[in-house]
């Protein structure tokens, strides 16, 4: 099959829809497909063979000038003036423009493939490739991004949630696409669930299918550091918890010599930064970002306990990745993860989200008995080893397509209705 996989913006380490882009297309060309992936800025890391068209943006969120001025020169249509103007009025533009610029790229391509594959961009752009170009069109939901909404608004300050509310107004046009899509693929049944409750998704057109590790994440070879906790956050999203973490790791201080490692880029003058300096613990943290693959296993493996205190997760590869580095585990009840590490005990210690007390004592116990962290790490790995593989993935997600190729041939004016909310 002839794929095009479209991503608005698909680095991965902007997070899992850059890993998912780079892992898939890979393992798609291993079985004999030809990729294509169309992204906007940041563009992704992609592996021999996978072909790449870039679909620049204005790029307005870029490092190291986020929400940057644009002049009169930069812009070159009006799809520029639309995502210069939402940002303005402090929206997020990027999945809307760009599913206008994707749908236009492929007018003239519109011969070169036999689908299409929205990872998340759930825009009307490119659902209307399908109407306009006659290449059916499936789409990946991560998560609803209502959940971060949610948790973002809860969050602001008063003064703030106004605009928190604007910058989040694209999950309308999200909602409206998730409800005309033909098939749509989702990491875990708790994703399935909440793409049905929140966004009115059609639960018959829907398919989970869990996410791979790749081959780099392998156990140790050195002994883990003493004291050493790890964090895989955005550590100023509020959805991934790592307030919770602070406090907890406060708390610990006061009884042990302890270091915590947070993979991540704070924000300057930020949440986090703003915690850690009234919590007094800044001694001992430590941010690593910017590390390629192989540094970031050597960071995971010289954990004794790696930790992911996140309100919500649609399936948290990291904690997949950590799992296959025979990391022990303590990870909030919430969301996909109980999904990915199994049975409670089994490979991690489960812990109620948000629960400061409860964090800190289940890591001060796991750190007393090595035996525990032992057999956690080790059926931690042998779980990620027998059911998350990107080859796997792959396979599923090809079959999927063969699916929607045979709908589309038999149906090409697909038709949905709006289901009922189910219950967890």
């Amino acid at each position: 099959m002839r794929i095009a996989l479209v991503s608005y913006r698909s680095k991965p380490h902007c997070g899992g829809q850059g890993v998912y882009v780079r892992h898939l297309s890979r393992e798609l060309v291993e079985l004999g497909h030809t990729v294509e992936v169309f992204s906007g800025q940041p563009y992704p890391e992609l592996d021999e063979g996978v072909g790449l068209t870039k679909v620049p943006s204005l790029d307005l969120y870029r490092e190291p000038d986020p929400f940057r001025m644009v002049w009169p020169w930069e812009f070159r249509d009006l799809i520029d003036v639309q995502e210069f103007a939402i940002m303005c009025t402090a929206g997020f533009p990027e999945p809307r423009t760009f599913g206008k610029r994707v749908l236009r790229v492929l007018r003239g391509r519109k011969d070169d493939f036999d689908i299409v594959h929205d990872n998340q961009v759930l825009a009307h752009g490119v659902m209307d490739i399908e109407k306009e170009l006659d290449i059916p069109v499936l789409t990946t939901v991560h998560h609803p991004i209502t959940f971060d909404r949610r948790v973002d608004i809860a969050a602001a300050p008063l003064r703030k949630k106004l605009s928190l509310r604007r910058w989040y107004g694209f999950l309308k046009m999200q909602g409206a696409v998730v409800r005309r899509a033909r098939w749509i693929l989702l990491p875990s049944e708790s994703s399935k669930v909440d793409a049905a409750n929140d966004f009115g998704a059609d639960l018959e057109k829907m398919q989970v299918i869990p996410l791979g590790v790749d081959d780099c994440f392998v156990p140790p070879t050195e002994p883990r550091v003493k004291g050493r906790l790890v964090a895989m956050a955005s550590a100023d999203a509020p959805m991934k918890g790592i307030a919770t973490l602070l406090e907890a790791f406060a708390k610990l201080l006061t009884e042990r010599d302890l270091e915590l490692l947070l993979v991540t880029k704070p924000t300057p003058g930020g949440r986090t930064e703003k915690l850690i300096e009234e919590l007094g613990i800044g001694d001992h943290i430590k941010f690593v970002n910017g590390i390629s693959d192989s540094e970031l296993v050597q960071v995971m493996g010289s954990a004794e306990i790696a930790v992911v205190p996140s309100l919500y997760e649609g399936f948290s590869l990291p904690t997949a990745e950590l799992m296959a580095c025979e990391t022990p585990l303590v990870v909030s009840r919430t969301g996909a993860i109980p999904e990915v590490v199994g049975p409670d005990g089994l490979c991690a210690e489960l812990v109620t989200p948000g629960d400061v007390g409860e964090l800190a004592t289940t890591i001060a116990d796991l750190l007393d008995d090595p035996e525990r962290r032992e057999r956690l790490g080790k059926a931690g790995r042998v779980r990620a080893q027998e059911l998350f593989s990107w080859a796997a993935v792959a396979k599923t997600t090809a079959e999927a397509y063969e699916r929607v190729l045979a709908d589309y041939a038999a149906n090409p004016t697909s038709t949905h209705k709006r289901v009922k909310k189910i219950k967890k």
